[in-house]
């Protein structure tokens, strides 16, 4: 998989619409609201995604009411100190908010939560930072990601900018952690199910702040897990186990068709329909619902990442399929309630209010 042709900048799948339109779907529960807990926007040169793309998706068929923005490195300040640079990004998305909030492009709150990079590493100057997003979204930055998905191999690799080892286990990240908590806001984190013990160790070292697990865990399945997915799936989950043990923690459910994971729907003549991914993720939300419980679990896109292989429709179709025999009260934690609560979104101001 390491010459795919269709691997663009960052190891990600290049999205193809006219191959995504081959396959489509009824709408399955057309009415069943839905808060979006995690997609980017970016400008670049193998495809862009910004509003216009993200609306065109939220619009094609499922309710969603809501989404939140997850930080990725966009618009970053051209000049300034360093650490000010990512306050461009949210800049940027919160600009994108206001067009959003206009409501002259549908119902859609697109951003209403913004997830920005505040480098956990700078001791003193996380509390001004903080403050600095704070002020430019308006009300609507409810987290942080930093970079820290790290794997010795080099053909393991999700990010556009590969970070250097760490930072999770490094104390100053912890004291950094320790000041988000304080804001009271949440730390999302992306890492591979070979970090685990590094979020584990870090959610016991801050018990005051809630981490958000991004992508079930990051099971991994290229590199030297290609073709391993039975053999990495009991240690992925035993890890699960350790972190649901965890009151702290939250897990985010999707992120399986990026090219980490090591699936290759991209690779075949036509997408897979919704019936296929529920029965291929099957196992991985299953063992997450199970042992987080539907309060601390959320349904995401990652979206345009996880577009390399299926549409928006049929990603929240497969979703749906999973949810099928939840309750009516299970199914609003997982679809909109519990990224409601995380992120509150509940308390944005009334002008930027999410209508559920």
């Amino acid at each position: 998989m390491a010459d795919d042709p269709l691997l663009g900048h960052g190891r990600q799948i290049i999205v193809r619409e006219d191959w995504l339109e081959l396959t489509e779907e009824p709408i399955l529960e057309p009415g069943l609201p839905i808060v979006d807990p995690h997609h980017h926007l970016w400008q670049r040169a193998q495809g862009s995604y910004l509003l216009p793309e993200l609306l065109a998706d939220t619009s094609s068929g499922h309710d969603i009411r809501a989404t939140i923005f997850v930080q990725c490195g966009e618009m970053y300040r051209a000049g300034g100190p360093q650490a000010e640079q990512s306050l461009g990004e949210t800049e940027f998305v919160t600009g994108v908010a206001a067009v959003s909030a206009s409501g002259r492009h549908g119902k859609t709150r697109a951003c209403a939560g913004i997830i920005g990079m505040v480098d956990l590493m700078l001791g003193d100057k996380v509390d001004p930072l903080l403050e600095a997003h704070e002020a430019i979204a308006g009300g609507r930055f409810c987290g942080v990601r930093n970079r820290t998905a790290w794997h010795r191999s080099p053909e393991v690799t999700s990010n556009l900018v590969s970070p250097p080892p760490g930072p999770l286990e490094h104390p100053a990240f912890h004291d950094g952690a320790r000041r988000l908590a304080r804001h009271g806001l949440p730390l999302d984190v992306w890492a591979y199910h070979t970090q685990l013990p590094h979020v584990i160790a870090l959610a016991r070292a801050v018990p005051e702040l809630t981490v958000v697990v991004d992508h079930v865990g990051g099971p991994l399945g290229i590199g030297p897990f290609l073709g391993k997915h039975a053999e990495v799936f009991p240690e992925w989950k035993r890890r699960i186990a350790e972190l649901a043990a965890l009151p702290n923690t939250v897990v985010k459910l999707g992120g399986l068709t990026m090219y980490v994971t090591g699936f290759d729907f991209h690779r075949r003549p036509k997408p897979p329909g919704s019936e296929e991914l529920a029965k291929t993720w099957q196992p991985y939300v299953e063992t997450c619902i199970e042992a987080f419980g539907v309060g601390r679990c959320m349904f995401e896109s990652n979206f345009p990442v996880d577009k390399g292989m299926c549409s928006y429709p049929v990603l929240w179709n497969a979703l749906k399929r999973l949810a099928s025999g939840a309750s009516a009260a299970e199914k609003t934690a997982l679809f909109s309630g519990t990224a409601m609560r995380v992120y509150k979104l509940d308390r944005l101001p009334e002008a930027l209010a999410v209508d559920l």
